[in-house]
């Protein structure tokens, strides 16, 4: 098998397997993740582990296009509608999974390092599978404005947690002596230079935008800018997820094309998404689960009551009203996107340990769970709350 011919099947089979699960009311993306268990390692192996590494240039650029769709959901006009509670609910419901799952890793005799990355990655949510519910029910009211809300910042929320994170698990993986500037420092640094880094970039990127004479261009430029980026914050260490969503933020809010951006980027994207979700599906070895079972399990668990409790805690505190405090946390369930990719970048970030097997393993097979039963979450939420209009 070369390279192409295993990009090929991936894509194929990915529309094949997301129709499948489409059958079923799943979203499509939990059968993307299936069919790269069946055609990868744990599976026929048509995309082995070398073929992944040859592919891992396409893994890049859809992180990158995923990060920078997240930054066109953060327009300031419409997130200053939705008001303060709901950045304290995302804050509140990223930092409940992040703390309970860093902690039940750490009962479980996890090292500090693994406890980390695993609480930093279950603090995400997947916009995608919510919105979606909510489109169909054609739900409105409060809790669904929240929730929009919601899914919008944090993603945004958890890439800082990540590289935060991160930056500390390095220190007790190579043993280094634990400083103030080592664990706050320099993360604070990286994500401050990360941001700037896509924001200057974002601007020159709706400069660019606004000379573009014809629609094919808008669409090169983009793509061209994302590459571009993905290289530099490779090479000065930066976080391309967060530099990436920055120059999604900065389209989205400085552009007078940026609605004709993000729409083109809708239907150039989905291969290569699937082709990525895929790919990340053909790394999970089946092998790993049962060692991993009560770690697994207790990832599952906890990360749900933390999310549940901490967007409650977070309504709360905004003086939200009662329904949103009641039922936010079971629209924010799903995990994919940012989630995986984050996962493979643990991979990369930490090679030679076992740290990033263990999370995609973890990730992987949790994932197909919630996307079953988030969006089946999300959509008895909004009937309770008595906002669905089917």
């Amino acid at each position: 098998m070369n390279p192409f011919i295993s990009l090929g099947i991936a894509i194929i089979s990915a529309i094949l397997f997301g129709q499948l699960m489409n059958k079923f009311k799943i979203p499509a993306v939990a059968g993307y993740v299936v069919a790269g268990l069946v055609i990868g390692v744990s599976g026929l192996k048509l995309v082995d582990n070398a073929t992944i590494e040859k592919l891992g240039f396409l893994s890049d650029l859809a992180l990158g296009i995923i990060a920078f769709n997240i930054g066109s959901e953060l327009k300031f006009s419409e997130i200053k509608k939705l008001g303060k509670p709901i950045f304290i609910i995302a804050l509140c419901e990223a930092l409940g999974a992040f703390i309970l799952v860093t902690g039940a890793m750490l009962l479980l005799k996890q090292n500090i390092a693994t406890a980390l990355i695993l609480g930093a990655v279950s603090s995400a949510t997947a916009p995608a599978a919510t919105v979606m519910v909510l489109k169909e029910c054609k739900a409105k009211g409060p809790l669904t404005s929240t929730l929009l809300g919601v899914v919008a910042v944090d993603d945004a929320i958890c890439l800082m947690i990540y590289a935060m994170s991160a930056s500390v698990a390095k220190v007790f993986i190579k043993h280094e002596v634990i400083t103030v500037s080592k664990i706050i420092i320099h993360p604070v640094m990286e994500i401050v230079f990360s941001v700037a880094t896509g924001l200057l970039m974002g601007v020159a990127l709706a400069y660019l935008l606004k000379r573009a004479k014809k629609e094919s261009e808008l669409l090169s430029l983009v793509i061209g800018m994302i590459i571009l980026l993905a290289g530099v914050a490779i090479r000065f260490n930066l976080s391309p997820l967060l530099s990436a969503m920055a120059v999604g933020v900065a389209i989205a809010n400085i552009s007078s094309k940026d609605k004709k951006v993000f729409l083109m980027m809708e239907s150039f994207s989905p291969p290569i998404v699937a082709a990525f979700f895929v790919l990340a599906g053909c790394r999970l070895d089946i092998s790993l689960l049962p060692k991993l079972g009560i770690v697994g399990a207790a990832y599952l668990v906890v990360r749900v009551i933390g999310k549940i409790s901490g967007a409650s805690m977070g309504g709360a505190i905004s003086k939200a009203p009662e329904t949103v405090k009641k039922y936010i946390g079971f629209g924010l369930l799903s995990q994919v996107g940012v989630a995986v990719g984050l996962a493979i970048v643990v991979s990369r970030e930490f090679p030679g340990t076992a740290l990033g097997s263990m999370v995609i393993t973890i990730l992987l097979a949790t994932t197909i769970i919630t996307e079953i039963i988030g969006p089946v979450a999300t959509k008895n939420a909004v009937i309770r709350a008595g906002e669905i209009n089917e």
